[in-house]
């Protein structure tokens, strides 16, 4: 069996959020075909108890805290030494130690690296086969953060999005291949970087067609005779953040003036004190982490995706499609989405046609099912064949026989 060594600035495990997601599918397809050796980073605490499932597909781990106050040590660490911050955040001499260690006794030929942080550990070795998940263009997003903001932030946002994406130039020009969440993303890249065009490659996410299922029965978590328009996801993401403040801010009041029934959910983990905030606002609710989404969304006249910072696709956009919901969003949240026929909803950035739209769905007799978007979602965003496209990139980078371990099976161990 062939050998992978697996760098992933989180802890891939469990999909609870957007960049968890992918790398949680990518690691067990790894395990079904590669001895996989996983480097990975912990910056939640609740993470931890997921350490066993992780250790039980692969053959060693080596996994890192990364506190707050470790964020903001190397980030200012690396400000002074004139990169980009995400450089230096994964800065760990115990994760180089282990790479190190293994590159030399386990001689491994490919490495995957999961987010630009990590690539710092491997750039000095060009005898490997390296491939690259960028996920997102992140430089961009730092960019958009910064046309966001005024006074010091801007200046720092702006410097990191310019530094940022020197270094994911650096690495597209050195690795063998650089992944992107979505074709539009992957163009996007290529027009930054004419030379590397050939080794980039735009490869979707999927949706668990099973598990967003809207033909189950969910408990109504909503009062009776509420009609409700709900944002789910992870609510100490800055695009989120930014995404319900403005819904809140700009549409909402024109839905609440016209139907005193109607009411805002807000469900994510980890609500920031600018997003508790909104519980002030009349007819917004904030709910802070749930057990599961599923029937919030299922039971829901109408969910949005109002984010006006945003790259690649939203996976909240397609598991809401998957849940044959009518969807209000942004040309931003759509963005790497093909519109279908079908689709109930709008996709706009005007306030005034978005709430014109919610009250629309609002004023229906009944919470409208939308079969063509799930039907959409199962043809064109399958797990199975994203993995496969997946799969074949790295085959095609594998090297050979060398790239073999030869070495026994490996114990299961976190870092100390």
């Amino acid at each position: 069996m062939r050998s992978v060594l697996f760098l992933c600035h989180r802890l891939p495990w469990p999909p609870s959020k957007g960049d968890k997601i992918r790398s949680y599918h990518v690691l067990r397809r790894l395990a079904e075909h590669y001895r996989v050796y996983l480097g990975a980073f912990v910056d939640d605490p609740a993470d931890w108890q997921y350490l066993a499932p992780v250790q039980a597909l692969c053959a060693e781990v080596c996994v890192r805290p990364l506190t707050a106050w470790q964020t903001r040590r190397r980030a200012l660490a690396s400000l002074l030494r004139g990169e980009a911050l995400t450089v230096g955040v994964y800065r760990d001499r115990v994760m180089r130690r282990w790479i190190e260690g293994l590159l030399t006794e386990r001689k491994l030929g490919l490495v995957l690296c999961y987010s630009s942080g990590v690539a710092p550990f491997v750039m000095a070795h060009p005898q490997l086969r390296r491939i690259m998940d960028f996920v997102d263009v992140d430089s961009d997003k730092w960019r958009q953060y910064a046309q966001a903001r005024r006074g010091v932030a801007r200046m720092v946002y702006g410097r990191e999005a310019r530094g940022l994406a020197r270094f994911e130039h650096a690495i597209a020009a050195q690795f063998d291949a650089s992944i992107f969440v979505s074709e539009a993303e992957a163009a996007f890249f290529r027009q930054q970087l004419p030379a590397s065009a050939g080794k980039v490659h735009g490869i979707p996410n999927g949706v668990d067609a099973e598990y967003w299922d809207p033909q189950r029965t969910y408990v109504n978590p909503y009062r009776s005779g509420q009609r409700v328009v709900v944002f789910a996801g992870a609510m100490d993401y800055r695009a989120n953040v930014d995404a319900v403040q403005w819904f809140a801010r700009e549409v909402w009041p024109l839905v609440s003036a016209r139907r005193q029934d109607a009411r805002f959910y807000i469900v994510g983990s980890k609500p920031t004190a600018a997003v508790r905030a909104l519980t002030g606002v009349a007819g917004i609710t904030v709910t802070g982490r749930v057990e599961d989404v599923r029937p919030y969304l299922a039971h829901a006249h109408v969910v949005v995706a109002p984010l006006r910072i945003a790259r690649g696709i939203q996976n909240k956009v397609l598991e809401a499609l998957a849940m044959e919901k009518v969807l209000l969003a942004t040309p931003e949240a759509w963005e790497g989405v093909a519109d279908f026929e079908g689709r109930q909803g709008r996709i706009d950035a005007s306030p005034q046609v978005l709430a014109t739209e919610a009250l629309r769905w609002l004023d229906a007799a009944h919470v409208a099912r939308v079969p063509a978007a799930r039907a959409m979602v199962l043809a064109r965003y399958d797990w199975k064949r994203s993995l496969d496209l997946y799969e074949n990139v790295l085959r095609n980078a594998q090297p050979d026989a060398a790239g073999m371990d030869a070495a026994s099976e490996a114990g299961l161990e976190a870092c100390p």
